[in-house]
């Protein structure tokens, strides 16, 4: 199973070159980026965990590149991703978000099912990564 989060999420995996590409117009656009990454992908876990500080002050995609590199190399087996913030509403809005790496193995989710009274049917949704303790979620590639 393949989580589809974010832009371009239902396309196969972006090249260094064409993440390099979707950076250039982040910039272009006045789009600072930063660098996320997480073991646990739940739709509803949108706060990831950064790597540095948001790049306010980069202007250069081989930059943020290098800062992507650098979270692939010490985060493996995890989910990275890119995230663009548009602040010209006058609050930090997402303006664009992708995911640059994941896991060779990505276990998936099931759909839990709840009857509740008056006949209704809650589904929650349950990560499989979950059932393992945080930083051993994924095997070593």
């Amino acid at each position: 199973m393949r989580i589809t989060q974010g832009t371009f999420s239902y396309l196969p995996d972006l090249t260094d070159e064409e993440i390099t590409k979707q950076v250039e117009y982040c910039l272009a656009n006045d789009w600072p980026l930063a660098v996320e990454f997480t073991d646990d992908p739940h739709p509803r876990n949108t706060y990831w965990e950064m790597w540095g500080l948001p790049m306010f002050d980069l202007r250069d995609a081989a930059g943020v590149l290098m800062e992507v590199n650098a979270c692939r190399s010490a985060k493996p087996n995890t989910y990275i991703r890119l995230t663009a913030y548009d602040a010209s509403l006058g609050r930090q809005t997402t303006a664009l978000s992708f995911i640059v790496q994941r896991p060779a193995e990505e276990p998936g989710f099931r759909l839990d099912r709840q009857e509740l009274s008056d006949r209704r049917i809650a589904y929650t949704t349950h990560a499989y990564a979950t059932e393992r303790p945080a930083g051993d979620r994924y095997p070593a590639p």
